[in-house]
């Protein structure tokens, strides 16, 4: 019990975004995984086309 009370008072402390602060935040990181997933697919097509070259 002591555990959920002590959570509680630390849940007050917290310092939630404000609505622009979370669409830009949100934005941040819709672009950033947009980009990983690109650049990562782009690199094992490349991958793979290489190890085509090599073992076919």
């Amino acid at each position: 019990m002591k555990f959920l009370k002590d959570v509680v008072r630390e849940m007050k402390k917290v310092s939630w975004p404000k609505g622009k602060e979370l669409t830009k935040y949100t934005i941040t990181v819709v672009t950033t995984v947009a980009f990983v997933t690109i650049f990562f697919a782009l690199v094992d097509t490349g991958i793979s086309q290489i190890l085509e070259l090599f073992f076919e």
